[in-house]
């Protein structure tokens, strides 16, 4: 299927309002989704025998700058026999307060590999995944503060008493 024929299949099984936008100026095109929906949209395009991707290749989350104040995540699903691949992605505003991360639904139920995928999300950008089965820290330490990946990120200079170099 092609890039304009996936939209329609959404459209179609939805509503016009799952696509909030496109972006076709890169080199893998990309649908913007309604945060809400991203795990229907998934399961649909998993299960639908006209699409079959069945792969979640990857998943990163996107701290899009102080100015902005937006965090987004980007899919990569892929279709093995059908040898095709599609960019999904969702995003929001968020205030950069600790206290209250951006929040997505989690796509643990659509595909098991996102599992770690948005653990690393959660880790290093703070993105919170509504659902997820076990969204702790995969790669630094559980007392870590902060979250390294964000733009607006200080690097600690020490941890429990022990100086950190770069």
């Amino acid at each position: 299927m092609s890039f304009e024929d996936i939209k329609l299949l959404l459209v179609e099984k939805f509503s016009p309002e799952v696509i909030v936008g496109e972006e076709t100026g890169g080199l893998q095109p990309a649908l913007l989704i309604e945060p809400a929906r991203i795990a229907d949209v998934c399961l649909e395009l998993r299960n639908n025998s006209k699409t079959y991707f069945d792969f979640l290749s990857s998943l990163t989350g996107v701290d899009y700058g102080t100015e902005e104040n937006r965090f987004g995540v980007v899919y990569h699903v892929a279709s093995i026999p059908y040898k095709t691949q599609l960019t999904l992605k969702v995003s929001n505003e968020n205030n950069r307060d600790l206290n209250d991360l951006p929040s997505f639904p989690s796509i643990t139920s659509v595909y098991r590999t996102a599992d770690w995928h948005e653990r690393e999300a959660y880790d290093l950008v703070g993105i919170f995944f509504e659902g997820h089965p076990d969204l702790r820290r995969i790669l630094l330490p559980d007392d870590w503060e902060g979250f390294p990946l964000r733009k607006d990120y200080k690097t600690a200079e020490y941890y429990k008493g022990i100086r950190i170099d770069f």
